[in-house]
Parts: structure tokens; sequence; C-alpha cells
């Protein structure tokens, strides 16, 4: 079993920065990769970015590849997402995420979940 819990949410305006963080407990070492999905208002969850637990791989949805960073800090058993020059397409629930498949990144079931944090981006 696995534990997440997302930190770092907030309000901020258009083009601004925010870092979210999620930190794993419990039984981390079994973790293939880590990542974050969205969900705004009305829409469905969407993939934002993903990494190996490990640090060997990386994936990004289109949406925020060149603005969003993914990285992991094993040593901390937690991996964050560095958000730039956001948008108020941006805005959502995110939640971060963790599997034990070694299917790709973006691809296969997640199978633990943090609780979400709101990330608000004004225009």
């Amino acid at each position: 079993q696995v534990q997440l819990k997302e930190s770092g949410g907030g309000l901020v305006q258009a083009g601004g920065s925010l870092r979210l963080s999620c930190a794993a407990s419990g039984r981390t070492f079994s973790i293939f990769s880590g990542g974050w999905f969205r969900q705004a208002p009305g829409k469905e969850r969407e993939f934002v970015a993903a990494s190996s637990w490990r640090g060997g791989s990386t994936a990004y949805a289109d949406s925020v590849r060149g603005r969003f960073t993914i990285s992991r800090d094993n040593a901390e058993n937690t991996v964050s997402l560095q958000m730039n020059n956001l948008k108020p397409e941006d805005t959502a629930v995110y939640y971060c995420a963790a599997k034990n498949s070694p299917i790709a990144l973006a691809g296969g079931s997640y199978d633990y979940w943090g609780q979400g944090t709101q990330v608000t981006v004004s225009s």
C-alpha cells in the first residue's frame, strides 16, 4: 500500500509559477512511476506528466510540454511538478498518482492517488 499527499497548490496570475509536491509513504519500493493528473470543472481527468520513480524517464502532455517540469527526490520519496508560464486553462484540481506497472508512463492504470490540490490561474 502507498499513500500520497500533495501540497503547493494555490492562486496565481497568468504567467506566474507554482511548484507542486507529492510525498509518498508506505510500500514505496514497489512504485514504478509517479505522475500528475488534473481535472477541470466539467471535464474528464487528464494526464499531465509522469516520471519513473528512480529517474529514468519522463513523459508530458502536449499541452504542458516546455512549461512544466517533473522531478524526483528518491531520498525523500517525493515527486514534484514545477509549473511555469501558467495559463488560465491550467486551472484544475491536480492529483498526484503512482503505479506499480512498468507499462508506459502515460499509459496503464495508476494504483494510488492523492487527495488533490487546487490550482487557479487568473487572467
